[in-house]
């Protein structure tokens, strides 16, 4: 049994909110690198130029990519050869979380009670999913989620009958309602299968996977290219004024479900994509 201190959980968690909040992950700097040299739109390469500026600044100035410092979104996946020692865990991301948000100087955005909106004040409680696998390490996934995005996802409980079509037609529904809310170049975050919640939960992690790995599953990977397809098709564009760029990506996760249901879930996420992953 391998044991990891509370202190190690929190030092890390402080420091992956404050760097999610300053730099793009490798993948998506890849990514977005790529689309500013292939839009094809004057003023969609001029915007995507602004946002790589902007970038820029925010990494050498240590001033938050966006003003929105989001939600702090947290997946922790734990070994279960690891006795967690010191604390409770969930107590540990949470302690994270504020010192990383009060001591980096982002911007807090949680409210107590969804109806009687008094702030918390140092951005907690985080929303935590768990995870128990194989193993004695600890691997967290910080993703702040600001909620421009946020608000433009959808969850759709589609019949069986709808299939494939039906699955397609709720995505490009999602991002066409989204437009230019969400601040494109947006990722597109896909979940199938499931429950209700479950859905959510994968459009969600679909989120973090690294752009450049591709599904197991031949349809999915084809699913996400067309889709990836379609919505450049549509028109919407860097910061929605028009253009070839409306995502940089689709990623799409899929789970076992009822023989009565088809759900599906989008969840969109801007241009920055903020998440970082590390291992203890």
């Amino acid at each position: 049994m391998r044991e990891v201190d509370v202190n190690e959980i929190i030092k890390n968690i402080k420091e992956m909110c404050i760097e999610a909040n300053h730099f793009l992950s490798k993948d998506m700097k890849e990514v977005y690198d790529a689309a500013a040299v292939e839009e094809e739109s004057p003023l969609g390469r001029q915007i995507l130029g602004q946002l790589q500026e902007n970038l820029q600044i925010a990494g050498e100035d240590m001033i938050p990519i966006c003003q929105d410092t989001g939600m702090a979104v947290v997946f922790v996946k734990v070994g279960q050869e690891v006795h967690i020692t010191g604390g409770g865990l969930t107590d540990a991301v949470n302690e994270g979380v504020r010192q990383g948000y009060v001591d980096g100087y982002l911007r807090k955005s949680v409210v107590k009670d969804p109806i009687y909106r008094e702030n918390t004040k140092d951005n907690t409680p985080a929303v935590i999913h768990y995870d128990i696998v194989p193993g004695d390490k600890v691997e967290i996934t910080v993703a702040p989620k600001g909620f421009g995005s946020e608000n433009m996802s959808r969850v759709f409980m589609l019949k069986p009958a709808d299939g494939i079509e039906g699955v397609k037609e709720a995505i490009l529904t999602a991002v066409k309602d989204a437009g230019p809310n969400a601040c494109p170049p947006m990722v597109v975050g896909v979940g199938i299968g499931g429950t209700f919640e479950k859905c959510a939960f994968l459009a969600k992690k679909a989120l973090t996977r690294n752009l450049h790995e591709k599904p197991e599953k031949e349809y999915v990977r084809n699913l996400e290219e067309e889709m990836l397809e379609k919505i450049n098709r549509l028109g919407i564009g860097p910061g929605g004024l028009g253009g070839t760029k409306t995502a940089l990506a689709v990623n799409i996760e899929t789970y076992p479900t009822h023989i009565a249901g088809l759900p599906v879930a989008v969840n969109i996420c801007c241009h920055v994509n903020r998440h970082v992953t590390r291992t203890i």
